[in-house]
C-alpha cells in the first residue's frame, strides 16, 4: 500500500486518477484549491482520501500540506503533478497578469510540487514523480498559447532534474504521460474569450485513460516518458517531422475545432484565479459534457519514445497526407 499525492484532484484527470489509487489499495492525499470539490471527490474516494485544500502555486502552503500528509498517512511514495489552469484566448486578448497566472499554476505548480517532493524522496532515496503532461508540451495550439508555454516549459525544466537525479546515483525517479483531449470540466470553468463554447481537438478520450496511463507510469517510473493516444503520437512525431505544415494546417483550423456549437454563456463564473468548483451546481466530477464523443477504449495504451515508435510513424504519415497535404493546396 503506497501513499500517493495528486495535485488537481478534485475533478477531472486528476480525481480519476486518485479514484484509481484508492481502488486498487493505495492512500490517496487530494490536493486542489475548491473544498467543495475536494470534499465531492473524497466522499466518492472513501476511507482512502484524504483531502487537502491548498493553492500549487503558494510553494509554502503546499510545504505545509505535504509535512500534513507524512503526519497523518506517512512517507510519501508517488507525487503526481496534474493541476493547472488555462485561458482559451488569442494572445494579444489575454491581459499580462492572465497569462501570468495560467504559468504561476500551470509551470510553477509542477515545479513547487516536484520540489516539495523531492525534498522528502532524496533522503529516502525512494519515491517517484509523475508529471502530467500533455501532446502540447511539444506542439503548440493556437487559443492556448499561455498553457502551451507552460507545458512545453514542464517538458524541459523535467528532463533538467532527470539528469540531476541521475548525476546523483539517486533512486528517485521522475516520469512525464503525455495526454491528448480528454473530457473534463476545464471547458466549462477555463477563462475563454470564444465567441463559442470551448472543447478539446478532437478526438476526445475519457479521463480514465488517462488515469490508467498515469498509474502504470507511477509503477514502470525508469520510462521517461508515456505517449497516450494515437493521437499524441502522431501530433509529436508530425511535429518533429513537418512543423511547417502543421503550423499551417493549425492557423486554417486550430481555430474551429476549439469552438463547439453552443453559444457562450456571458458572464460565467470562470477558476483562474478562484475555484468554481465551490459552487453547489459545479460538482461535475472527472467527466466534462463529451461524454457521447470520448473514447474510453481499454485498448488504449500509454507509450514510450521508442515503444511502438514504427505504428507512430505511420500514423504519422497518414496524418501528414491526408489531413494536410490531402486537405488544402498551398
Amino acid at each position: 500500500m503506497a501513499v500517493v499525492v495528486v495535485t488537481g484532484a478534485s475533478a477531472g484527470v486528476g480525481r480519476a486518477v486518485a479514484r484509481m489509487f484508492a481502488e486498487r489499495g493505495d492512500r490517496v492525499a487530494l490536493i486542489a484549491r475548491g473544498e467543495a470539490g475536494l470534499a465531492s471527490a473524497a466522499e466518492e474516494i472513501g476511507e482512502r482520501a484524504m483531502s487537502v485544500p491548498v493553492d500549487v502555486s503558494d510553494y509554502e502552503a503546499l510545504d505545509r500540506a505535504a509535512e500534513k500528509i507524512e503526519r497523518e498517512l506517512g512517507p510519501i511514495d508517488v507525487w503526481v503533478n496534474n493541476a493547472f489552469t488555462t485561458v482559451f484566448s488569442p494572445f494579444l486578448m489575454m491581459r499580462p497578469e492572465e497569462f501570468r497566472r495560467v504559468t504561476d499554476v500551470t509551470y510553477h505548480g509542477y515545479m513547487h510540487g516536484t520540489r516539495v517532493a523531492l525534498t522528502r524522496m532524496t533522503d529516502r532515496d525512494s519515491g517517484v514523480v509523475v508529471q502530467v503532461g500533455s501532446a502540447l508540451a511539444y506542439r503548440g495550439i493556437p487559443l492556448q498559447s499561455a498553457y502551451c508555454g507552460a507545458k512545453h516549459a514542464i517538458e524541459g525544466f523535467t528532463e533538467a532534474v532527470r539528469c540531476e537525479l541521475l548525476h546523483d546515483g539517486s533512486g528517485v525517479r521522475i516520469t512525464m504521460v503525455h495526454l491528448p483531449a480528454v473530457n473534463t470540466p476545464q471547458f466549462d470553468w477555463a477563462l475563454s474569450r470564444l465567441s463559442s463554447k470551448p472543447q478539446p481537438v478532437p478526438p476526445i478520450y475519457q479521463p480514465e485513460v488517462a488515469a490508467r496511463a498515469i498509474v502504470r507510469a507511477a509503477d514502470r517510473p525508469k520510462r521517461r516518458e508515456h505517449w497516450v493516444g494515437a493521437s499524441t503520437t502522431a501530433t509529436v512525431l508530425a511535429n518533429k517531422l513537418f512543423p511547417g505544415l502543421l503550423d499551417r494546417y493549425l492557423a486554417r483550423t486550430g481555430y474551429k475545432s476549439q469552438h463547439s456549437p453552443d453559444a457562450e454563456q456571458a458572464d460565467r463564473p470562470t477558476n483562474l484565479w478562484s475555484p468554481v468548483d465551490d459552487r453547489p451546481d459545479s460538482a461535475r466530477g472527472a467527466h466534462g459534457r463529451f461524454d457521447e464523443q470520448a473514447k474510453a477504449a481499454k485498448s488504449v495504451r500509454a507509450r514510450g519514445v521508442v515503444a511502438g515508435a514504427a505504428a507512430a510513424v505511420t500514423a504519422t504519415a497518414w496524418f501528414v497526407r491526408h489531413r494536410v497535404v490531402g486537405s488544402h493546396r498551398w
